[in-house]
């Protein structure tokens, strides 16, 4: 059996050689590694501590425009952005989480549904800060560490994405591996009984959610460096629902499940759009159907499933 740090490895060289495989498709790869990022952050609540949101994109928009706003006010330099995008995300996850983490479920998703249209709309009035309906533009991005400007190739922007993302996910791995994520999984399981045993479960997970925060909020302020633009659907509910489709298309709650929902969302999305723009939201969803009806724990699951019958097969 393929070890996961095998696995691990593999997931990490497949990021470093797209550009050689795949070098006019970088724009597409750079929008995907940000997506899975945030993909990634919504597992930590979703999959691990079986917190349903449908306010996910309010870090992903708070991130994008706290990096913007901070290269248009004080620096363009993209390292110090994309910590000021973290940062600003996680400081609205420690104030929405004291609120929301009091409720569960169907109450939960209402309370982050009103969350992120609360910020669209904040966003949307202080168009002197945020540039309103019309987005934030003029953003100028410097050389990564003062040495890799980003050019029209997209070669920088698709390896800084990917360093960072690569980072996260190392991060992320250690998360869910330690004990503070096997507590996280118990909580998710049976909440009563971890309560019971003593665990501190509203801390164990409000730190979860600042980190699950500050994580959509790299992801955000990595958009906004990229794009050098960022719009008010950043901070959408679609936007949230797309993620979160995304992540269940891979399997929430699994290591990797946003590196296989991601790319196959976007890319026939991509693929759909182009050669059936009028109907590719029927197909979408028909490939939503499918997934849930013959893989309902999403592609890693299924990948898992099959593998063990082969091998039983075999044996």
């Amino acid at each position: 059996m393929t070890s996961p740090r095998v696995l691990d490895g593999l997931v990490i060289a497949g990021l470093a050689v797209l550009p050689f495989v795949a070098p006019g498709y970088l724009d597409l790869g750079t929008r995907i590694v940000i997506l899975i990022l945030c993909a990634m952050s919504l597992d930590l609540l979703v999959g691990y501590c079986g917190l349903v949101t449908l306010g996910h994109a309010a870090f992903f928009g708070v991130g994008a425009y706290a990096a913007g706003i901070f290269a248009l006010r004080a620096s363009a330099e993209p390292l110090a952005g994309l910590l000021a995008g973290g940062a600003a995300a996680a400081i609205a996850g420690v104030l929405s989480g004291a609120v929301l983490l009091r409720s569960r479920r169907l109450t939960l998703i209402m309370l982050s549904l009103a969350t992120v249209l609360l910020l669209q709309e904040i966003a949307n009035k202080l168009g002197w800060l945020t540039g309103g309906a019309d987005g934030l533009q003029g953003i100028a991005i410097g050389p990564v560490a003062g040495l890799f400007a980003f050019d029209l190739f997209g070669r920088v922007s698709y390896v800084y994405a990917a360093t960072v993302l690569a980072l996260a996910f190392l991060v992320f791995r250690s998360l869910v591996d330690s004990p503070f994520g096997h507590s996280l999984v118990g909580i998710r399981e049976n909440e009563g009984r971890m309560r019971a045993i003593g665990t501190p479960v509203d801390a164990r997970l409000g730190t979860a959610f600042v980190i699950a925060a500050a994580m959509a909020g790299v992801a955000g302020a990595l958009q906004a460096q990229v794009a050098e633009f960022v719009a008010l659907n950043a901070l959408s509910v679609e936007f949230s629902s797309e993620i979160l489709i995304m992540l269940i298309l891979g399997g929430a709650g699994r290591r990797y499940g946003a590196f296989l929902g991601v790319p196959l969302y976007v890319v026939m999305q991509d693929y759909l759009a182009r050669e059936d723009p009028a109907n590719w939201y029927l197909w979408i969803g028909l490939l939503l159907l499918g997934i849930v009806f013959l893989a309902p724990g999403g592609l890693v699951a299924w990948i898992g499933a099959v593998t063990r019958r082969v091998r039983a097969s075999r044996a």
